[in-house]
């Protein structure tokens, strides 16, 4: 395997992103707070990633969500940088903004501040959604909180998995 900068377990799932999108005729777009270009990077370190990914948004402050994205600042001010409602809108505002086919977004609390008893440090909230469908997708999830680094992997392994078709 040739040297590469990201982990073998992230090159690996881009690699798959990579070559099932481009089977498939489709590109991606994504919008990421708390992996900060992780995922972006992962798929753009496979050769042949121009041919999928359309672009990508960092989006870490709330106000580049708005900026952006098109982010309402209701839903911000409502439920917060880290809910489904911020996420769903940041994937509908990453796939309105390109010429993708599918976005994927990602917002959590890496830690180790940040957190609170109703959303604890390691809780990440994706979404997805697809040009050509209605359907609204978004999930939470609560990895483990002692590792910085080691959220922003596991929810960078969870945001190619969207990404896959």
């Amino acid at each position: 395997m040739a040297d590469r900068i990201l982990p073998r377990d992230i090159y690996a799932l881009a690699e798959r992103v990579v070559q099932a999108n481009a089977q498939a005729g489709r590109k991606v777009a994504l919008a990421e707070s708390c992996t900060g270009g992780l995922v972006s990077a992962a798929i753009t370190e496979v050769p042949g990633s121009s041919s999928v990914l359309d672009r990508a948004f960092i989006t870490y402050s709330n106000e580049s969500k708005c900026a952006l994205l098109g982010v309402a600042e209701d839903i911000l001010e409502t439920f917060g940088a880290v809910s489904a409602a911020t996420a769903w809108a940041m994937a509908q505002g990453a796939l309105a903004r390109s010429d993708a086919d599918v976005a994927v977004s990602i917002s959590g609390i890496a830690g180790p501040g940040g957190g609170s008893e109703l959303k604890p440090v390691g809780l990440v909230v994706f979404a997805r959604c697809e040009r050509e469908s209605e359907e609204i997708q978004a999930e939470e999830r609560q990895f483990d909180g002692t590792s910085r680094s080691g959220v922003r992997h596991q929810a960078a392994l969870c945001a190619l998995e969207l990404l896959l078709p």
